[in-house]
């Protein structure tokens, strides 16, 4: 699968955010990366920032949170493209849960290990 056919997947995964969740998303961007970072060879996404819940009243002039989801590590786990669809749509909904400050226990528990 091509960069533009998974960015669509990352966008339409995205569509899927209730709008009342989708409008809650504060200074973030969501980028397609191929890889991961050196030495996560196994991270399909990955949320780096401060989560909404940690966000105090001195919040201000920061850079906005990432998540990137990782193209090839996600096409390398997957044996067709109903297999990619469903990986990405659980990955961004992951991360996002990561933005709004939910654990990964948590997310395991509701299964979106």
């Amino acid at each position: 699968m091509n960069a533009a056919e998974f960015e669509n997947l990352v966008a339409e995964a995205l569509d899927t955010v209730p709008p009342e969740l989708a409008a809650m998303i504060e200074n973030c961007v969501i980028v397609v990366e191929d890889f991961s970072p050196p030495g996560q060879p196994d991270l399909l996404g990955l949320y780096e920032g401060i989560p909404l819940t940690e966000r105090g009243e001195f919040y201000s002039g920061v850079l906005p949170d990432k998540i990137s989801i990782y193209r090839l590590n996600t096409l390398a786990i997957c044996d067709s493209r109903e297999d990619v669809v469903e990986e990405v749509h659980i990955t961004v909904v992951h991360e996002i849960a990561h933005h709004f400050g939910i654990s990964d226990a948590r997310l395991h528990e509701l299964g979106y290990a």
